[in-house]
């Protein structure tokens, strides 16, 4: 029998990036398991939160994808993406885990219903217990098979490891300006106030997407909104989670955004303030090593190697031993698909222009879990 993932998979090898591995996954995929509207995302694999790209068929305005992510995050919902994310299988469908009470989810009663969808399909793009990718697939006359729900299931962690690939920072030149941070303020109900010529600047930098106006007159991407909607929901105590995200310009560039609630009299829920910046050396450092699926050690080990330390220094730094520390650069030089000291330098430190940091990135301290593994609503 034909393997019904292998044309969605070689699609998926021929995307020369993210919105072109969903766009050919996409087109693909319906014809196995049809729909009539999907929602394709990247996401944060540190937070979980979506990212640019994201590819939206057949499903309304900007206005309605910012309702259908604010019920994600602010809503009690059936399926949530970060129970998901942490599922034996990263795949089901609305009605199949509702026993056919898909009313039974906030986010079918006050949308989707409405937009006459019978039944949603969703799924997590993840690797190695990382999100890399957020799909929800529509159809409005009947539910999303068993064997449709497991199809893309299987899916999830290929795709996931090919978006993990597009991820990788293509070579560029090396910007020497820093642009300083921009500042945008939300009121209690998420309404933008006040924003300064900044955060104006690098707004315009970001790629396409879904987007809703402002009374400020700037377009605010469906990214920023997230990350302003999740720090709404730890404020309120539905998530412990990081309101940060990551999103390259379209220069290249990376940046950062990241929210938090403040308060006001007596504790009082005060406003949201969003900070975007520009991507410091810790962030590209992290940023790479997601890319190359370096683990926390390894990406220590490498940042050592920049700065010319021999085996045996390292080993001390770290206090490890020597054997340890090679059976480590051994898997770094597997991951980045080197085989030699100076061509993983050349690949990761000139080809990215990635920095030796001062000070080897820290590792998580054992008391407190990475951030992936506190895995927020997305």
């Amino acid at each position: 029998m034909t393997d019904p993932h292998r044309p969605i998979l070689t699609a998926a090898q021929r995307a020369d990036d993210a919105m072109d591995l969903f766009n050919r996954a996409s087109a693909k995929l319906r014809r196995a398991v049809p729909f009539h509207s999907a929602v394709w995302t990247a996401a944060d694999p540190q937070t979980g939160l979506i990212t640019a790209p994201m590819l939206v068929e057949d499903l309304g305005s900007g206005g309605s994808c910012a309702a259908y992510w604010e019920s994600e995050l602010l809503e009690e919902n059936v399926l949530p993406f970060h129970e998901l994310a942490r599922a034996t299988v990263p795949a089901a469908g609305l009605r199949a885990a509702t026993g056919d009470l898909p009313a039974r989810s906030t986010r079918f009663r006050r949308l989707l219903r409405d937009q006459g969808v019978y039944d949603e399909l969703r799924a997590v793009l993840r690797i190695d217990g990382r999100p890399w990718g957020l799909v929800s697939l529509f159809r409005t006359t009947t539910a999303f098979r068993p064997d449709e729900i497991a199809l893309l299931a299987g899916l999830s962690r290929p795709l996931a490891g090919r978006l993990r690939d597009l991820a990788r920072p293509p070579r560029s030149t090396p910007h020497t300006d820093a642009p300083a941070p921009g500042l945008i303020l939300f009121d209690e109900s998420g309404r933008a106030t006040s924003i300064n010529d900044e955060a104006r600047h690098h707004l315009a930098l970001l790629p396409e997407g879904p987007s809703s106006p402002s009374p400020l007159g700037a377009q605010l991407p469906i990214w920023v909104i997230g990350v302003v909607l999740q720090a709404r929901a730890i404020a309120d105590g539905r998530d412990h989670g990081n309101a940060r995200v990551r999103i390259q310009t379209t220069e290249g560039r990376w940046l950062v955004c990241h929210a938090s609630s403040l308060t006001g009299p007596g504790g009082t829920p005060g406003p949201v303030a969003l900070v975007i910046e520009p991507a410091t050396p810790a962030d590209l450092a992290v940023l790479i090593a997601d890319a190359y699926a370096l683990t926390p050690r390894e990406l220590q080990i490498t940042q050592l190697l920049a700065r010319g330390m021999t085996t045996t220094d390292i080993a001390a730094t770290l206090v490890i031993s020597p054997h340890t520390v090679r059976d480590h650069l051994k898997s770094v030089f597997t991951k980045a698909g080197v085989s030699s000291r100076g061509e993983l330098v050349a690949r990761l430190f000139t080809d990215h222009y990635w920095p030796a940091l001062p000070t080897p990135t820290p590792l998580p301290r054992p008391d407190r879990p990475p951030a992936h593994a506190r895995f927020p609503h997305i």
